[in-house]
């Protein structure tokens, strides 16, 4: 009896630690899954399909609520649900019988649901098909999986017209791409771009023309099929079929098919034996279109790839996508995104000492082309011409030089960028002498004397270790590690400032070494401010993880005392608020002067408002809100009131979820709860300084109030506040906003934009608060809290009157 049971307990152990909830693929109203590391799952019947929780790659504290071949090793994800936001550790998925799946959040916040809801819920049941399905307690279809698809359709599955599917943003970010497979309520299948971070669509880079719209007397598509065998046709209303598929494979019982929208926007359909063990991987067998860097030519839009980056076939027909040189990823993370220069291209350079050719080179390539950039055609021309027409003209950032005579000139951004071998040309790109990338890469820190030294000394410990006795070893180690704890702690006391003053803000106190380690020499700069230089970095916390940062390296700042560094430190340290970056930690070391931050993904909101895409008007009003719950809690909220001084779209930063932070605030004179006003010298930057600097009145609050007034119409307008390539009368975002609101013409001043319009009371109303807040006389602007509430709509917004005349300045 001892034998078996030791075997059975054996083999028990041997079974993989992720366990199984149930396996005959029916799920009970009340049963639930956690988000944890090895979690439990349901099967389908026969066990081909997982539901449950899959770690994410790049972050295993991260999980994805999603369904997955289960027999596969690579257990390939063909339906999530939360892709924009993965659900933390500790999350949990239950079916209700009121709202079918629902996902929480570790603290019960809820993070998604399966809606609409048909009914009430009595059970779910996984079919081997992969479609998660909810019934009713009459046996009805309350919800499916297959007819809320993601970036994948499955044999068996079909897709009905006004059904999509959605790329991923790339292979291992499960959030919106800008590619969509659709099948439009017009019959048309088509292969689109969106504008992200928008629904809008684009021409199709692919489309079977079988739409009301093409008047195909073939009829119109009704739905895509994919059966079990492989096949996947277009349906069309006559009962006729359009073949997407090119062939099937005689033995298709034998594997798993799927068709996925990539995340390069490539639509490929893909199959697996069901008989291997090992991860040999989806061999792909038909894909659409042929050449995509080719068929994605938009007129809005990149194309395939982001804005001033070429896409290039690759001898498997996928498109890769590269930064010409001079030129880097915006986002290193996303190799399908927009490059920028690593220059700022302005007409400015004009005005500084040395000619263009001082300044520019340029960089050759051949077969590359952006064709819907073009801004002048000089015919005929030559080559040099060419060159020095481009050279000496602020706005040329490339010139294509083609068929002998003709010179194309093309300004930033840069779209639809391909590599195209029948082009007969060469395109010139124009870049900044002295910012080529280095040939090759550095490793800082490394010297070939050193290693070698290094190596030698450690073949000598081993050499020493591997020659005494198992007992003299344990000794050995114990000692020498007992000898560097010593040393080290030692360092470390010798190290460390003291900081008494600011131990009660729990924040982190670092060296400067610990800085210049985290930032990896201060290598990757993530922009420049009024009060320092901001570096990204990693630090390492108590979990064992590291989390990234940004150090700002303060400079031109000078303290009356010591003392006064530490006091600023502590007031920031001290202010929490959702709309305000965190201050985790600081360096105070000699004539080092550092504050550690928490690092915000998605950039400044310069980036976001000015930036390719323009972003949505719930998302900009949300935005504003934000922005100006913070700077309320400054004002009226701290122990320690805070003037900004510098309130501008580069000091508002965005994280994960695009909501609004305010940065560099405490950096500024600060005030006691005493005080109302201080007199300084003028600070801010230009086109958002309030007119009291410039008139050596009391600066309040007020001067906050000012900016954010400048920067509200920003955000209604997606325009800076002063655009000279504009008309004259346009040019001062504040003259001409205030001239649109007297006229009625509020649709000049968002574009028309149709969503924005849709709200249009809503935008009038943001206009006139923002008018408010640009008052010359500090006393008729309203402080934060009430523009908060104004804009809430809490309060009524009166008219404001004309904000330039300057007659009467109280000093309230």
């Amino acid at each position: 009896m001892g034998f078996p049971f030791l075997l059975l307990l054996s083999s028990f152990l041997m079974l993989p630690f992720s366990t199984v909830a149930q396996s005959n693929g029916s799920i009970s109203v009340g049963a639930s899954l956690s988000a944890t590391q090895n979690s439990s799952s349901w099967l389908s019947s026969s066990g081909d399909f997982a539901f449950g929780f899959q770690p994410l790659e790049d972050n295993n504290n991260l999980f994805l609520l999603s369904i997955w071949y289960a027999k596969i090793p690579g257990k390939t994800i063909v339906w999530y649900a939360n892709g924009d936001k993965p659900a933390a550790s500790g999350s949990k998925v239950q079916l209700t019988a009121d709202h079918g799946l629902v996902l929480t959040g570790p603290q019960g916040d809820e993070m998604w649901k399966s809606e609409p809801i048909i009914g009430t819920v009595a059970r779910g049941v996984f079919n081997d098909t992969g479609n998660f399905v909810l019934f009713s307690s009459n046996s009805d279809k309350s919800w499916e999986s297959f007819k809320n698809p993601t970036d994948t359709i499955l044999p068996s599955q079909t897709l009905e017209r006004g059904l999509f599917l959605s790329s991923r943003r790339s292979e291992t970010n499960f959030s919106k791409g800008r590619f969509r497979f659709q099948l439009k309520t017009g019959g048309n299948l088509v292969l689109t771009t969106i504008n992200l971070p928008t629904d809008q669509t684009n021409e199709p880079y692919y489309e079977t023309k079988t739409g009301q719209e093409e008047s195909n007397t073939s009829g119109y598509g009704s739905q895509v099929l994919f059966n079990q065998s492989g096949y996947m046709y277009l349906l069309l209303e006559n009962d006729q079929r359009f073949p997407l598929t090119t062939s099937v494979d005689s033995s298709s019982s034998n594997f798993y098919y799927r068709a996925t929208i990539n995340s390069d926007g490539v639509f490929t359909q893909y199959q697996y034996p069901k008989s291997s063990s090992r991860d040999e991987g989806w061999t792909a067998y038909w894909s659409i279109p042929d050449n995509i860097c080719k068929a994605s030519f938009v007129s809005t839009g990149s194309g395939t790839c982001g804005f001033n980056s070429v896409c290039r076939l690759t001898s498997d027909r996928r498109p890769y996508c590269e930064c010409p040189r001079g030129y880097s990823l915006m986002d290193p993370n996303d190799k399908y995104g927009s490059c920028k220069p690593n220059y700022t291209q302005s007409c400015a350079d004009e005005d500084q000492s040395g000619s263009p050719e001082d300044l520019y080179d340029f960089e050759e390539i051949t077969s590359t082309d952006w064709p819907t950039s073009d801004y002048d055609l000089l015919t005929p021309f030559t080559e040099d011409g060419c060159r020095q027409s481009c050279l000496h003209d602020c706005m040329c950032a490339v010139a294509i030089f083609r068929s002998g005579d003709m010179c194309w000139k093309k300004k930033l951004p840069l779209s639809n960028g391909r590599v195209d071998e029948n082009l007969n040309g060469k395109a010139l790109i124009k870049i900044r002498k002295g910012n080529l990338p280095p040939g090759g890469p550095e490793f800082p820190g490394t010297d070939g004397n050193n290693q070698k030294k290094n190596r030698s000394n450690f073949t000598l410990l081993e050499s020493v270790l591997l020659g005494g006795s198992v007992f003299f070893n344990c000794i050995f180690v114990a000692a020498l590690c007992l000898c560097f704890f010593l040393v080290y702690h030692k360092k470390q006391q010798n190290q460390i400032p003291n900081h008494d003053s600011v131990v009660e803000t729990n924040l982190r106190c670092f060296t400067y070494k610990e800085l210049e380690v985290a930032t990896n020499g201060f290598k990757e700069e993530l922009g420049k401010g009024a009060f320092g230089v901001v570096y990204k970095g990693a630090i390492q916390t108590g979990s064992a993880c590291r989390v990234a940062v940004a150090v700002k390296r303060l400079y031109n700042v000078v303290y009356d005392a010591e003392k006064e560094f530490k006091t600023e430190v502590k007031v920031i340290g001290q202010t929490h608020h959702k709309n305000l970056v965190r201050l985790l930690g600081f360096c105070d070391d000699g004539d080092h002067k550092l504050l550690v931050y928490e690092f915000l993904s998605n950039g400044t909101l310069s980036s976001f408002l000015f930036g390719d895409l323009k972003p949505g008007w719930d998302q900009r009003t949300q935005v504003a809100l934000a922005i100006a719950r913070g700077l309320s809690y400054l004002h009226e909220e701290c122990s320690t009131q805070i003037i900004h001084c510098d309130i501008k779209p580069q000091n508002i930063l965005l994280d994960d979820c695009y909501n609004a932070r305010i940065s560099d605030f405490g950096l500024a004179k600060l005030l006691l709860l005493d005080q109302s006003q201080t007199n300084t010298a003028i600070r801010g930057t230009k086109g958002y300084v309030a007119p009291e600097w410039f008139r050596n009145l009391p600066i309040t609050v007020k001067v906050d109030v000012y900016s954010f007034g400048v920067l509200l119409l920003e955000i209604i307008c997606c325009r800076r506040n002063v655009d000279m390539e504009v008309d004259e009368a346009e040019a001062l975002l504040t003259d001409w906003a205030y001239d649109c609101y007297c006229e009625g013409r509020i649709e000049s001043l968002v574009l028309f934009d149709m969503e924005a319009l849709n709200d249009k009371k809503k935008v009038e109303k943001f206009i006139m608060v923002a008018i408010w807040c640009i008052q010359e006389d500090p006393s008729l602007r309203p402080n934060m809290r009430k523009v908060t509430q104004m804009l809430e709509g809490v309060t009524e917004v009166p008219v404001p009157p004309c904000p330039c005349p300057f007659t009467v300045i109280s000093s309230k």
